[in-house]
């Protein structure tokens, strides 16, 4: 089973082979991730597009919107396929679902989820009216495009005008669709750790060098149990930071796998502080557990006297404390908010909230939006709705906006 480091590589050299026009390389690197996301499905089929395979596009536009039933540009592009096939029935439905995914909004920017292309109702409407102009309903042409002449901004226009000409002559339009080239690139944040790392546990270990830069001198230590005057390295009550014998090797799985050298017997928040060095959001909220050496298992740590036997069972073994830092489902928390007013989801993917509510942050999805985990159910919310926890919250009504003036301009359907 490949590391998701290793499938983020194979995205990104796909993503390129696509720049470059080596279809055969892109579909090859795409088509190698198992259990492909929708993004890679969508890759797929804007690949088989260009390489002139309407009918393997289909099929990978297929998969994309059953996997994100949500995926606006998804039935846009699987509407061009269609049109392509002169299958003009199915490429009017898909471009109805397109219109519908966008919720009333202007455009949706898939910029924030790496596709440089901002998909506007106007094109969408331009495409219902290619549509229909190949299904013989003029009339009906007619009015999307003056629908999307009521739509669309001041510079496309013209063109639209000129199209609604041509429609009233009763000539056929040509339907659009995502740029040439542009793909789902993968995000950012994953590739910054692709050089020294992998992912999910699979990653290259990260061994410290310098001892004293991974483990401040001040940092404190607390004794294990049955401890005593012997195991004080330092002679005045702490633990001595330059004495070899007083460190133990850490191995700690959170994003990634890396290890460390700390201090035996450090307390929890002394271990955070080193952790924070290398995992600084995860190492703060995140679950931290250890390994059982005798039996394997994970143990949560909640408190100083488990850190402690902890410390004490990894001195037994020969390969020190290995620690856990979990969050929801395996994925670390970034922070904790609590919800200021109470927010009624609009579709599957979004979170309810009531005023009060703490919330597990895991994602800030853009500017608007963050993703978050309360009460066992996961979903993304607006982020004006909540503030971090421990800021003095006050909770009431929603502010006279409401929820639906915040998805304007498409920042709600950025998730999509």
């Amino acid at each position: 089973m490949p590391s998701f480091g290793d499938l983020v590589r194979d995205w990104q050299r796909g993503a390129q082979a696509v720049a470059r026009g080596d279809w055969g390389c892109a579909l090859q690197l795409f088509s190698s991730v198992p259990d492909p996301p929708a993004r890679i499905c969508f890759n797929v089929g804007c690949v088989h597009l260009l390489a002139g395979d309407p009918e393997a596009a289909l099929q990978a536009f297929d998969k994309a919107v059953t996997k994100d039933a949500c995926m606006a540009v998804g039935f846009f592009q699987r509407g061009v396929a269609n049109f392509q096939l002169e299958r003009f029935q199915e490429a009017l439905f898909d471009f109805r679902l397109a219109l519908e995914q966008l919720r009333g909004n202007a455009a949706i920017d898939y910029t924030q989820l790496g596709l440089r292309f901002r998909l506007q109702a106007w094109e969408v409407l331009f495409n219902v009216a290619s549509a229909q102009c190949c299904l013989g309903l003029w009339a009906q042409a007619t009015r999307s495009l003056e629908e999307a002449i009521s739509k669309g901004p001041e510079g496309a226009r013209e063109d639209l005008r000129t199209a609604l000409d041509q429609v009233q002559k009763q000539a056929f339009l040509q339907p659009r669709q995502v740029p040439r080239g542009e793909v789902f690139q993968p995000h950012r944040r994953y590739l910054q750790h692709l050089a020294p790392v992998d992912f999910l546990g699979k990653a290259k270990r990260l061994h410290t060098e310098q001892v004293g830069e991974q483990v401040p001198p001040e940092l404190p230590a607390a004794r294990g149990p049955d401890s005593g005057p012997s195991q004080d390295h330092s002679g005045a009550g702490g633990v001595a930071v330059g004495d070899p014998e007083a460190l133990l090797t850490i191995t700690v799985q959170c994003a990634f796998t890396l290890t460390l050298k700390a201090p035996r017997g450090a307390d929890l928040s002394s271990l955070r502080a080193l952790l924070s060095q290398a995992l600084p959001l995860q190492a703060q909220c995140g679950q931290l557990s250890y390994r059982d050496p005798g039996d394997g298992h994970w143990v949560p740590l909640p408190e100083e006297e488990a850190l402690q036997r902890a410390w004490w069972d990894a001195g037994s073994g020969p390969t020190g404390l290995q620690l856990q830092c979990r969050g929801v489902g395996g994925r670390p928390v970034l922070y904790q908010a609590v919800a200021q007013h109470g927010y009624c989801a609009q579709g599957p993917e979004d979170l309810d909230l009531q005023p009060g509510d703490t919330v597990d942050v895991l994602c800030e999805v853009d500017q608007a939006w963050l993703e978050g985990h309360c009460d066992g159910r996961v979903g993304i919310f607006p982020k004006s709705f909540v503030v971090p926890a421990g800021q003095g919250v006050r909770c009431h009504a929603p502010p006279p906006s409401g929820p639906s003036e915040i998805s304007s301009e498409g920042s709600r359907d950025r998730k999509v």
